[in-house]
């Protein structure tokens, strides 16, 4: 097979010298090589895993203009060119590129084995023990990470050679390791059940340029469950059969029949379920999404059976405690909600911003104390549980932590059969909790405790499959608790009734940002050009925001954008503002990697070993080994991570609307642009301003904004879950 290139693609050699750019999830990469032939170094775009400063590459690729920043070169395909000699050898080992290689162990590697040093490394590598120094468990890190480095190179050639997107190597070594390669080529369908996503698309083409027949039945039940995996990653629950028999015909020219057969054979495999629901067309379930909204409703139905609790207190007693343990005057509206929640088994509370939740809360929490009662307080993310337990002064801590959850395992310790040991249960962002994560929620919740779910259901849904807290409501079968009145204190916020416009459809009041009468909490910049709204935007957090009001730019300032590409995305935005915030100190000459001392990150996974959640944001307090090891400080305390640890970090100076829920900022700036018309929705917009506790910007157009608010209909996640309660 011949490496794939694309016509009239130029080949450049050259040094890596500085890396300017790096999104950890997907290895797309900004960076400057010195190009053998070239008078200075030149910008080159594309992905790139597995290199470092230093480092010689072969880049094909093409030469192009970017409006903004000139020529540059787009890769296509690249390769690492090892050095041969014996300085080369050395000063590559020097960088800091492999673990347990410092510039003294270089010096000895190179001066013992000669220009055969990255041999031994690579095929011989207990070899290293015979230099002075290196003991065993050093010579085994040296060859994993060299191994790790050499399955990089090797899996992007494959993926070159059969024309697929470089993108996928970043998911594919998070995965597979050093083992990626091999399972790809010798079993790709594997990676379109493990991957989903991804997945089949790589085995499909994998499949059919090494000549698999397009019908066999492995690549017609991967193609189902690649369909599936899409509905799901929607947030649907479901796919009408019809529909997923015409996409399989549509997309991947594969006939209705041998679909329908492809469906019934994983049925009877339970990988699938299909329902017949009577005046609808049957719906296809994958397996564990149908037992999970099954087996929630059951729970829920069964729960809401139960006579309510043997409690029963006057409000005069309920507004007495609550006054008596936290010196807050509840109003009428709350003293009604908290005398009722009390004497439920289950309930909602909802509302939007300045309404009082977190109130409710606090004294649901104060009287139950009172009356003996042990109760626990949960939220869906690390940010939202640390913030609840700021407001309650209680212990507070992330559903997955409460249940037990095991990410080696990926299973939860709690259950039916092991339930929490509680009297209530208190969670707060109910509406981003997910279908699976409630299903296991009230699983481990037991039957004599109470279940209060706090949210607003006004806010963007779970990020996973399913709009829970939507559906419950909708189904009528739960209490639903919904606070209306805005406090006094709240209702002088101009967040707040921007806010509460724009819930209820109506354009907030516009006042300009360099009005000198501009309240210092709501404001809108007007820029309709991309590149002048990025402009402004860095002025804003560097300069104008901190002198006018005080702000740190890195610590107090957070930039939401509805999405990741573009000019006004996140990956763009974070480039700028790293540039303008966090320049590099002269000291680093030419740059290490894409994460520096003092740059503003956001962990991507939850790590209970560490401490550190999804989503949780840190500044980096030092970097080792030209950046391939990094300490950061989260909350107060320092976390290290190593060089194969930092995919899960990346720089967080603006970071989507989807990734701030549960958090609050002292200041937001949101940019409100046309070009962002896939997702400018009333709940998105509203979920950005609420995020903010003093201040927010918007920048963009009027047409933009009223775009959002208009936009009332977020496309409806397919579900059953309320027809069943309801049933």
């Amino acid at each position: 097979m011949t490496p794939f290139a694309p016509p009239e693609a130029t080949t450049l050699d050259g040094h890596l010298e500085r890396i300017t750019y790096h999104n950890p999830e997907n290895h797309y990469t900004v960076a400057r090589v010195q190009a053998d032939r070239q008078p200075r170094p030149i910008t080159v775009v594309g992905y790139l895993p597995g290199v470092s400063p230093g480092q010689a590459l072969r880049l094909k690729g093409q030469w192009e203009t970017h409006p903004r920043f000139g020529q540059q070169f787009r890769i296509l395909a690249f390769e690492v060119i090892l050095p041969a000699s014996v300085a080369g050898i050395r000063h590559y080992l020097e960088s800091g590129l492999v673990t347990g290689i410092g510039p003294r162990t270089a010096r000895r590697l190179v001066a013992y084995f000669q220009a055969h040093t990255l041999e031994v490394i690579e095929k011989a590598p207990e070899r290293l023990c015979e230099v002075e120094g290196i003991g065993p468990k050093t010579a085994r890190k040296i060859a994993d990470t060299w191994q790790a480095h050499h399955a990089a190179r090797a899996l992007m050639q494959f993926l070159q050679e059969n024309g697929l997107k470089l993108s996928y190597a970043g998911r594919l070594l998070q995965t597979y390791g050093a083992d990626a390669l091999p399972i790809l080529r010798d079993t790709p369908f594997r990676v379109a059940r493990e991957l989903p996503g991804i997945g089949f698309l790589m085995a499909d083409t994998i499949s059919q340029n090494f000549g698999q027949p397009p019908n066999a039945p492995e690549r017609i039940q991967a193609c189902i469950r690649h369909l599936l995996e899409q509905q799901t990653s929607a947030g649907h629950l479901l796919m009408p059969q019809a529909q997923l028999l015409e996409r399989c015909q549509a997309l991947f020219d594969i006939p209705p029949e041998a679909a329908a057969d492809a469906l019934a054979d994983l049925a009877a495999q339970k990988a699938v379920v299909i329902e017949k629901a009577a005046g609808e067309q049957c719906p296809v379930y994958l397996h564990h999404l149908h037992a999970a909204e099954t087996g929630l409703a059951r729970r829920l139905n069964a729960r809401l059976s139960l006579p309510p609790p043997p409690l029963r207190l006057d409000p005069e007693r309920v507004t007495a405690e609550v006054l008596k343990k936290l010196a807050i005057k509840l109003s009428d509206e709350q003293t009604r909600v908290l005398t009722a929640v009390l004497a439920q088994r289950i309930a909602i509370i909802t509302g939007g911003p300045g309404t009082g939740k977190t109130t409710l809360i606090r004294s649901l929490t104060a009287v139950m104390e009172a009356l003996g009662k042990q109760i626990l307080l949960a939220a869906p993310t690390g940010r939202a549980a640390r913030r609840l337990g700021e407001v309650t002064g209680r212990p507070t801590a992330t559903i997955h932590k409460l249940l037990g959850y095991n990410f080696s395992a990926q299973a939860f310790e709690r259950d039916q059969d092991d339930p929490l040991e509680t009297d209530a249960l208190i969670v707060d962002e109910a509406s981003m909790v997910d279908l699976v994560l409630m299903h296991q929620l009230v699983k481990a919740v037991p039957m004599n405790a109470a279940l209060i779910l706090v949210g607003d259901v006004f806010q963007l849904p779970s990020v996973g499959p399913g709009s829970v807290l939507s559906d419950l409501i909708r189904s009528q079968r739960l209490p639903v608790h919904a606070l209306n009145t805005i406090f006094r204190q709240a209702e002088e916020s101009p967040i707040v009734i921007a806010a509460h416009r724009i819930r209820n459809g109506r354009m907030p009041e516009m006042v300009p940002a360099e009005s000198p009468i501009a309240p210092a909490q709501f404001c809108f910049v007007a820029e309709s050009r991309p590149a002048r709204a990025v402009d402004t935007i860095v002025t804003l957090c560097r300069d104008i925001l901190p002198a006018r009001y005080g702000l740190d730019p890195i610590r107090d300032i957070q930039v939401l954008t509805p999405m990741h590409r573009g000019e006004v995305g996140t990956l763009h935005l974070n480039q700028m503002l790293q540039r303008a915030l966090n320049p590099p100190a002269p000291i680093q000459k030419g740059g290490h990697a894409r994460l520096r001392p003092g740059d503003k990150v956001m962990h991507l996974r939850n790590d209970y070993q560490k401490e550190v959640f999804n989503g949780d944001i840190g500044t980096i307090l030092s970097a080792e080994g030209n950046g391939s090891r990094l300490s950061v400080e989260f909350y107060g305390r320092s976390v290290a991570y190593d060089w194969n640890e930092l995919e899960d970090l990346s720089l967080a100076y603006a970071i989507s609307v989807h990734k701030s829920q549960g958090s609050e900022y002292p200041a937001v700036v949101v940019p409100v642009m046309t070009q962002h018309y896939p997702l400018l929705q009333r709940n998105l917009i509203y979920t950005a301003l609420t995020r903010a506790k003093t201040l927010v910007v918007l920048i963009g157009t009027p047409q933009a904004l009223a775009m959002a608010v208009k936009n009332d209909t977020p496309r409806k996640r397919l579900s059953r879950l309320a027809e069943r309660l309801a049933a």
